[in-house]
């Protein structure tokens, strides 16, 4: 698969074209084994370059437009997903899906922001703001899920919850804080991943769990790094600063206790291979829901409330000297 390269990979793409046009040419021996140099050539400049990538760079690799999607990852995790709409209030938000499916023969219920593909289809999900409803939605069928004690798999994936008026005007905020309240009460096993964007409440609003899972190369934070620079700095320009200042990748927040593991994604980012980058989830969600699945409910929802206390411990992530750093006032 070809996907459009990223200008921090522009190496990589130069020897990519170089690759393809020697491929429109007659096959000889000695063009294969130069196409083959070249191959082994770009994994090796691509791991070069994701080995070291900087917090605003991950938030380009997260935001990529052919990285996964929720229904690209149910489509190819699950069997038999029956799709569950409406919040039996005010209407069905297509921003987040929820439904039913099975998981290695298990079933469970699902429930996942869906920014969507193409561009149709992200303007058919309001790319993935999901509204007062969709909250609603999800908290419905997580009910439904706890009523007939099936554990629920979710995805995150949002830049941030619709900041419109009428989102506003149908209580976005109310919809959210329930959902907080109710999740961490909820008898069943919630597993979360944050595959792409977890932006801010919008994200945190069906992101409490029993395990928090983070692909590599997604991020989570309280706010995106533009809006955090245009906040404090009234220069959105200043979003590369920001996204170092907030710490949202991987590493960071497997520091601060704010996820318990990180997921591997292929060599690339997940855009790269859809089908790697499902294995490794696969493999983590199964290993995580089996340890989840066989607590009693009651040890289940008190290492969930502890969890949920004790995230974000500073002492835990930062040595003196970046805790110094952390205390420089902002300009």
């Amino acid at each position: 698969m070809t996907v459009d390269a990223l200008d921090f990979e522009e190496p990589v793409a130069i020897l990519q074209k170089e690759i393809q046009a020697m491929r429109l040419m007659p096959p000889t021996a000695e063009r294969l084994a130069s196409i083959a140099r070249l191959d082994a050539r770009v994994r090796e400049l691509r791991a070069e370059i994701f080995s070291h990538l900087t917090p605003w760079q991950r938030v380009l690799v997260a935001r990529h437009a052919d990285r996964p999607v929720m229904l690209d990852y149910v489509g190819r995790l699950f069997t038999g997903f029956t799709e569950l709409h409406g919040d039996r209030r005010f209407g069905d938000d297509k921003a987040i899906v929820t439904g039913m499916a099975h998981f290695h023969g298990q079933p469970v219920f699902i429930v996942g922001h869906q920014k969507g593909s193409d561009t149709k289809q992200k303007i058919y999900r309001n790319f993935g703001y999901a509204k007062p409803e969709g909250y609603r939605k999800a908290m419905r069928v997580m009910r439904l899920a706890e009523k007939f004690k099936q554990p629920v798999i979710v995805f995150v994936d949002t830049p941030a919850a619709f900041p419109g008026v009428e989102s506003e005007e149908r209580g976005v905020a109310e919809a959210i804080a329930l959902n907080l309240r109710e999740m961490a009460l909820l008898d069943t096993a919630i597993i979360v991943v944050v595959s792409g964007e977890g932006g801010s409440g919008g994200a945190l609003g069906i992101a409490i769990g029993d395990r928090i899972l983070m692909q590599e190369f997604a991020v989570y934070s309280v706010i995106p790094p533009e809006g955090c620079a245009a906040i404090l700095w009234r220069d959105s320009a200043r979003k590369v600063e920001a996204a170092e200042a907030l710490k949202i990748t991987a590493p960071d927040l497997l520091a601060m206790q704010v996820i318990d593991e990180i997921v591997p994604e292929p060599l690339g980012g997940a855009h790269q291979d859809h089908a790697a980058a499902t294995a490794l989830l696969d493999e983590a969600i199964a290993r995580h829901l089996a340890e989840v699945s066989a607590m009693s409910g009651a040890d289940r929802l008190e290492a969930r409330y502890e969890k949920f206390r004790s995230i974000g411990r500073l002492d835990h992530a930062f040595t003196d000297e970046s805790a110094d750093a952390a205390a420089t006032p902002a300009e």
